[in-house]
């Protein structure tokens, strides 16, 4: 078995019950959650709209490979209307990013592992730091707590102390 650390999202329509739905999805079609962090509220990254994010990381035990990790998560975020754009970021209901995926370094075309952009991204970190505070990137060498203290995402983001 392997272990996947997803990034769940939305910001557009109801973002709890979303990312409770989500979250069920991933459970149903991938493979059983182990742990989970806190919900954040974030600042949209990369682009403007007055719909704030919701934030959770995952921990999953799937046997899928990271195409077909990556090939499910398109289907859930398809199955809660999700349409991809060809440029930039927009809002959405759900989306779910692949953090890590063991300790596999990954570069095709379309997927990337660890995510190219978990060291920039404020609402990445700190839901990652809740469960994996020493885990080491496995490119940058440096364990999630120090990229969060070097982060230069200066968007605001919080800890919702309820679940999702």
């Amino acid at each position: 078995m392997n272990e996947a650390v997803l990034l769940l999202g939305g910001n557009d329509g109801n973002r709890r019950e979303n990312l409770r739905k989500s979250a069920a999805q991933v459970e149903e079609k991938i493979g059983r959650i182990q742990n989970k962090s806190f919900v954040y509220e974030s600042e949209p990254w990369g682009f403007k709209t007055k719909n704030r994010f919701l934030n959770q990381v995952v921990v999953v035990e799937t046997a899928m490979t990271p195409q077909g990790l990556l090939q499910k998560i398109h289907e859930i975020e398809r199955f809660f209307g999700r349409k991809r754009v060809e440029t930039g970021y927009s809002s959405r209901t759900v989306d779910i990013d692949i953090l890590f995926y063991n300790d596999a370094v990954v570069d095709l075309p379309g997927l990337q592992i660890p995510h190219p952009k978990l060291h920039e991204r404020m609402f990445t970190l700190l839901p990652l730091v809740d469960i994996f505070p020493e885990k080491r990137h496995p490119v940058f060498q440096k364990t999630i707590k120090a990229l969060l203290q070097a982060c230069p995402d200066r968007l605001s983001a919080y800890k919702i102390l309820e679940e999702a």
